[in-house]
């Protein structure tokens, strides 16, 4: 089997936001719209006050509950574990959106660009009205990832078929990769070091995995 996830070092993560960028750049999200994001956290208290910077986006989780209260089957998991969502059906009802917990998915009803009135070229030729009243979200690239076989390359390894954000990422904070392959450079990362998921207590099983600690 295949399970792809992805992994984030948050004692290498400096804020820098390039993943947001790179994401943004790659899939021609809209203005409001943020598929990868990192969370600004301070804790503490003076003077002993500290920053912590976290990517958020998607989980692709094993159990996703967007894809249980989805009324048409618009929202479909892969065999590789990636969580999908099919334009062609999707009624833009929302369900998703309200049912997830990572609050990772978007809808946007009329089109958006840098410059209202003024888009540019760029924005004109990777508008996609498909993408116009349905859900949306994090992908993992899976566009990228499908060319993998066609290739004979691996994702996470190759860049060409690896996430934007992964290849983006100045500190080398993000991983992608099969978890399923006990020789995957995911699955070593998770071997020697201290992770968490969030909000697993649900149940979800999510893919993404936050290392804070080596073994």
């Amino acid at each position: 089997m295949t399970r792809y996830i992805m992994t984030a070092d948050l004692r290498r993560c400096v804020g820098c936001q390039t993943c947001t960028a790179a994401c943004r750049q790659v899939n021609a999200t809209p203005v409001s719209v943020q598929w990868r994001n990192v969370l600004d956290i301070e804790s503490g208290e003076f003077p002993d006050v500290r920053r912590s910077f976290v990517p958020v986006g998607c989980q692709h989780c094993a159990n996703p509950p967007c894809m249980h209260v989805c009324p048409t089957t618009a929202t479909y998991q892969r065999k590789d574990g990636l969580v999908e969502i099919d334009y062609d059906i999707c009624i833009g009802c929302g369900y998703c959106a309200v049912a997830c917990p990572y609050q990772a998915r978007y809808i946007t009803h009329r089109a958006e660009f840098a410059y209202a009135g003024q888009e540019m070229a760029s924005e004109q030729v990777r508008y996609d009205e498909k993408r116009m009243s349905v859900a949306t979200k994090c992908t993992f690239c899976m566009d990228r990832v499908d060319l993998a076989k066609e290739k004979g390359l691996t994702p996470g390894v190759d860049p060409e078929v690896t996430p934007a954000c992964v290849n983006s990422c100045i500190a080398g904070v993000l991983a992608f990769g099969d978890k399923d392959d006990p020789n995957s450079n995911v699955s070593k990362l998770l071997d020697e070091t201290e992770h968490f998921r969030m909000h697993e207590d649900l149940g979800t099983d999510p893919g993404f995995y936050y290392i804070w600690d080596k073994k």
